[in-house]
């Protein structure tokens, strides 16, 4: 992404590339996406892309692939062992992550499963600056649970704090003095925190976090899903490394941790996933789990053309151009509905543009899922598929109650190099209207509710008629228009 100054003044980001490619969307009425809604139980996981216009559900296998990766696809080397697709994928993570041994997975939760199963044993905690949904089901199906370690700053959604995801060291020490190194297999880090609002950590954190891990002798384990964008807001944010190039802060990061692991369809946006590490003991007790669960150990469930282009997915991740152009669009989202009021969370992060719902639907209880309601409601009055991080993304406890989520959060992603200037213009356009009418959004309860992960497949109902009048006062004000 490029920034630079227009002559009539204004500020907004330049794309640095170009459009060859095209893929048709759909825009269809308020009343047809009222139906859409009911028919996916008021969650937008269950909605068909045919009623989607904006897909801002994840980041996650949504990003568009470059030319060089496409091209890369045709000269796969289809064999079942000993590809040297797999070869070329392997010496991409050698040079930009500085791993040398690779476990190939189909995706980023497989790595999960198999380090999970692998290192956690019934009794063990987890400490991490903040947990992912998929990671800590994986972590109590084998029987541990988790510590999250974030300072108290970092739930305060409104704020300057550059480093939102920074491990507490002082929370650190104290959780493994109380639990004992005996009952601590990792400390995990998440590049950038998913949950919290897309927010990096410090490379000076990660320094101090693997001085901790050192002290105790602890395995230290990086979720690098999205370490090109945290790197990058490291480059932006902390003043030691602003003359640092991407890959040399990548190299830095990934060095100090033991094992990094990534999800491929965010990291070098194309499909698959990886555990790489430079210690072969580590790399021999995680083996006989991909053959197991996975494929063979050069392949890993990821069709080769897909380890092509991971392969150079990888080396783009060092093109600043390329990494930039996602955290700038979210940069301007965030800014421009901050200038109407909306409550977002700040300073802006990666992954995507988060609306604080709490703040939002003040009026909602939080058991009635306010985040999941405002996903509902943005959807109905534009198109618009977001994703809901809240309680509805949350567990109950073993007596059936809710555990409240830290935060509400409406997450509108911003895969890289997918939307175009006016696409974002028309989600602020929308989102202003929903604000100004935010009285109207009700709640929700579940009708069906999943035992694990319930915020992918269950379904709700609203509380009230308020999807309908929701759609009357669009209607009142938007006239014929979609």
């Amino acid at each position: 992404m490029g920034m630079v100054k227009f002559y009539k003044g204004g500020d907004m980001p330049l794309e640095l590339h170009k459009v060859r490619v095209v893929q048709k969307l759909h825009l269809v009425p308020v009343e047809r996406r009222l139906e859409a809604m009911k028919e996916g139980g008021f969650n937008t996981f269950r909605l068909g892309t045919k009623d989607v216009y904006l897909d801002m559900l994840t980041d996650s296998g949504t990003n568009a692939m470059s030319d060089n990766q496409l091209a890369a696809m045709m000269h796969a080397d289809d064999a079942y062992a000993g590809s040297q697709s797999f070869e070329r994928l392997q010496k991409a993570v050698e040079d930009v992550l500085g791993k040398k041994y690779l476990l190939p997975v189909h995706q980023g939760r497989a790595a999960e499963n198999v380090i999970c199963r692998t290192f956690v044993k019934p009794g063990n905690v987890i400490p991490m600056n903040y947990h992912f949904t998929t990671v800590l089901a994986h972590i109590t199906e084998n029987g541990g649970k988790v510590e999250e370690l974030l300072y108290d700053h970092a739930f305060e959604l409104k704020s300057d704090h550059p480093f939102k995801g920074n491990m507490d060291i002082e929370k650190l020490e104290k959780c493994i003095q109380e639990h004992g190194v005996e009952n601590i297999p990792f400390i995990r880090m998440e590049a950038s925190t998913n949950l919290i609002g897309g927010q990096p950590f410090s490379l000076a954190n990660l320094m101090d976090v693997r001085r901790i891990a050192d002290k105790y002798g602890i395995m230290l384990v990086l979720d690098g899903s999205l370490m090109g964008e945290n790197a990058y807001l490291i480059k932006q944010r902390e003043e030691n490394w602003k003359e640092n190039t991407l890959g040399e802060i990548i190299k830095m990061m990934t060095g100090l941790a033991d094992i990094v692991y990534f999800s491929a369809r965010k990291l070098s946006s194309s499909r698959g996933g990886g555990i790489c590490t430079n210690q072969k003991a580590l790399y021999a007790k995680m083996e006989a789990m991909i053959p197991l669960f996975e494929g063979f150990l050069t392949y890993g469930g990821i069709s080769v053309r897909e380890i092509e282009a991971m392969a150079v997915g990888l080396y783009e991740t060092l093109d600043e151009t390329m990494i930039s152009q996602s955290p700038t669009y979210i940069k301007y989202l965030v800014d421009e509905l901050e200038k109407r009021g909306i409550p977002m969370v700040t300073p802006a992060g990666v992954l995507g543009a988060h609306v604080n719902a709490m703040e939002f639907c003040k009026h909602i209880p939080q058991e009635e899922y306010p985040a999941g309601a405002l996903a509902a409601a943005f959807y109905i009055c534009s198109g618009i598929r977001g994703m809901e991080r809240g309680t509805m993304s949350s567990v109950r406890d073993e007596n059936g109650k809710e555990i409240l989520a830290d935060v509400e959060l409406l997450r509108l992603a911003v895969p890289r190099r997918v939307f175009t200037l006016s696409q974002i213009n028309y989600v602020i356009d929308r989102m202003t209207w929903l604000w100004d009418n935010r009285h109207l959004i009700g709640g929700l309860k579940f009708n069906y509710e999943p035992p694990v992960l319930r915020f992918f497949m269950g379904g709700l109902e609203p509380t009230s008629d308020w999807p309908s009048r929701l759609m009357d006062k669009f209607r009142k004000d938007f006239g014929d228009s979609l």
